[in-house]
């Protein structure tokens, strides 16, 4: 195995436990292996119905081995997203996927930040890590999610949670997920009327610099092709794209 391999192969197993872990806050959201692919779905519920939607990531694994896997296995509702390597065209898997009955939905780039050197920023908000009732509670309310429970401010816990505070607002996020001995970078933004005055760095910067000070070999993270103009000046490094298909009505058996 190859050096970009094996580096693809580790920042794969950080995203699929990283990206589970996130989802798990409602409902436990679980990464395995199905052969040479990982799955990323609900454990078993009582109503099927109550099913979100499930990921399969591919990679160095053929489009037609791949599919004949998932169909065997996958739930009603789910992606498949193949990880090609920057030195990989993409022209042959985009065809072989069409050809089987998906679509492509979008592309992702994978971007991985190995902590050697990290930027310091100067923050022109505050820059803090949610420690406190009072601080979960507003996050909660502005995400429209259940707030963090108080058992995981503390050091120990799996996650961190970052946010920007002018005055009394909250302008930006950002969350660390400890996954495989490297932490996944997730749920990052910055409040519209706050952008372009480095508050997304200066956010990523307290996140990197904890994230090493915590032993994590490095920092994982997918990104639109807006975000990946941020992460580059953050350190971050391009290893590859995801290609996100779905399949196009019901796949041809």
């Amino acid at each position: 195995m190859t050096t970009a391999k094996r580096e693809i192969e580790a920042a794969i197993e950080v995203f699929v436990h990283g990206y589970s872990m996130g989802r798990s806050r409602t409902f436990p959201y679980e990464a395995s292996r199905v052969g040479p692919l990982w799955l990323m779905r609900d454990a078993e519920r009582k109503n099927p119905r109550d099913y979100r939607s499930e990921e399969w990531v591919v990679h160095d694994v053929g489009a037609e081995e791949a599919d004949a896997i998932v169909r065997q296995h996958a739930r009603p509702g789910f992606a498949v997203s193949v990880v090609i390597a920057n030195d990989e065209p993409d022209g042959p898997t985009r065809i072989a996927y069409k050809a089987l009955g998906y679509r492509l939905l979008r592309t992702e780039g994978f971007f991985v930040q190995p902590l050697r050197r990290i930027p310091s920023p100067p923050a022109v908000v505050s820059i803090e890590r949610v420690r406190t009732a009072e601080r979960a509670a507003q996050l909660g309310k502005i995400m429209r999610r259940r707030p963090i429970a108080t058992d995981l401010f503390g050091d120990g816990a799996p996650f961190r949670q970052y946010v920007a505070v002018d005055g009394d607002d909250i302008v930006g996020r950002v969350r660390s997920v400890d996954a495989a001995g490297a932490t996944w970078c997730e749920a990052m933004f910055v409040e519209p009327s706050h952008r372009c005055r480095g508050i997304g760095q200066a956010l990523m910067a307290k996140m990197l610099h904890d994230d090493r000070a915590r032993g994590s070999r490095c920092s994982v993270l997918m990104a639109t092709h807006a975000g990946a103009l941020l992460y580059p000046r953050m350190g971050y490094e391009r290893i590859g794209t995801l290609l996100i298909f779905g399949p196009k009505g019901r796949i041809p058996s």
